[in-house]
């Protein structure tokens, strides 16, 4: 009875970490990058609900948020062992397609290292610099022994439902389309989370050239309301 509830006990506490490292008030700024999406909508290629979750269907099983989950599983096994962690990074970001990207990790990743040091099992992490941010809330949720599928689930549903508000920031779905969407792709990120749980470095690997082009054009978009 004490080990159950014990266990109990641990996973509150591990919830409650993930519900206030991803939260949108949590400061990494993460409302102000779209990953391309804005330049998507400029240019016609996501215009209503339908596009959007195909949008970020896509980003799940062959796009950055594949790739991010993997970085993030390895981070999370990595998080005592700093030289390791910092391969790690240098390779997410040498997968960064764009400077919009390569921004969008990095600021985001930085601004949680120095938000997250009131955790103190987070804090005694040597987190690498600059650290995108799938590899920093890895190695925290790692340092802080929170159950990676767990972790994984939590942090692809941040990053779904951030990349949701902006599209209903950029009129293309309202607060409805956007619910039912994140309904929809729930299979999605369980199934995402489950196989990067289980994956190495050699799973790194994505095809959504879509959104690699818009991220790059979005560099060169006038009157922008995102930074990616």
């Amino acid at each position: 009875m004490a080990a159950q509830k014990f266990r109990k006990m641990n996973d509150s506490a591990s919830l409650l970490k993930l519900m206030s490292w991803l939260s949108p008030v949590f400061p990494t700024g993460g409302f102000a990058y779209s990953s391309g999406l804005e330049t998507a909508v400029q240019s016609g290629l996501v215009v209503d609900a339908n596009d959007l979750r195909d949008w970020l269907k896509t980003a799940l099983s062959n796009g950055a948020l594949h790739n991010d989950a993997v970085l993030f599983a390895a981070a999370w096994r990595m998080s005592n062992a700093p030289k390791e962690l910092t391969k790690i990074a240098e390779m997410a970001l040498a997968l960064a397609g764009s400077a919009e990207r390569y921004l969008e990790m990095t600021a985001q990743g930085d601004a949680f290292i120095k938000a997250v040091i009131n955790w103190p099992d987070a804090d005694d992490v040597r987190f690498p610099s600059p650290c995108p941010l799938c590899v920093a809330v890895g190695a925290a949720g790692g340092a802080s022994k929170i159950d990676l599928t767990i972790a994984l689930s939590a942090y692809l549903h941040s990053a779904i439902t951030n990349q949701a508000q902006a599209a209903i920031r950029l009129s293309v779905t309202g607060q409805k389309g956007a619910s039912n969407i994140m309904a929809a792709l729930e299979p999605d990120i369980i199934a995402l989370a489950e196989f990067a749980a289980q994956s190495d470095m050699d799973d790194v690997g994505s095809a959504a050239m879509n959104a690699e082009i818009m991220s790059m054009r979005h560099e060169h978009l006038n009157g922008r309301m995102f930074r990616s």
